[in-house]
């Protein structure tokens, strides 16, 4: 029976936590070394994250700064992060790679807005689905005789309770990051 709460709860935690990388991914006119963590770049024929072969840093609110460890990595980083779908050009001075992150729009700050409830919604659809899952299981323990009925109330109850403290949660995480947004 704890063992169902354990490993719904784990489920949960781990839906936010992919919603929480979802959402830095996010580009907010603010300059975030999360927006690379998904471009891989050709290092001598294999796909390498980008966070492997340089040091990433925040020069400023809009510029990041790629420093590789390997300069005749430069160019292969500065080709991925083109290729990419960040929208951004990078300028390559040699030795470092330098993003900068315009000012966004109104327009595109509202679209990022959207973006933004979207990837949240997806989390709380994702949270109901586990809700529903463990539901059944604790059904299924009850009809072959492994808890009583009263348990299996009990169970279903503690499993809303769940997940309308992650719902909650999620709602939290995503009224940030539309407040982030819209204070660019």
């Amino acid at each position: 029976m704890d063992d169902l709460l354990k490993v719904t709860e784990e489920k949960m935690k781990k839906t936010v936590s992919v919603l929480q990388a979802d959402l830095a991914a996010i580009r907010a006119g603010r300059a975030n070394p999360a927006l690379l963590e998904k471009i891989h770049v050709d290092y001598y024929g294999t796909p390498t994250p980008i966070q492997q072969l340089a040091a990433i840093s925040v020069a400023e609110a809009r510029i990041l700064v790629i420093q590789p460890w390997d300069k005749s990595a430069l160019n292969a980083i500065e080709k991925a992060i083109q290729k990419s779908d960040l929208g951004i050009n990078p300028t390559n001075d040699g030795s470092v790679i330098r993003i900068v992150f315009p000012q966004p729009t109104e327009e595109r700050r509202r679209e990022l807005c959207k973006q933004a409830k979207g990837i949240a919604e997806e989390a709380k659809v994702a949270i109901r689905s586990i809700r529903r899952d463990a539901n059944e299981r604790a059904k299924a323990q009850k009809k072959a005789g492994e808890i009583t009925e009263d348990d299996q109330k009990m169970l279903e109850k503690e499993i809303q309770t769940l997940t309308d403290n992650y719902s909650k949660e999620i709602d939290k995480i995503a009224a940030a990051k539309e407040k982030e947004i819209l204070e660019i």
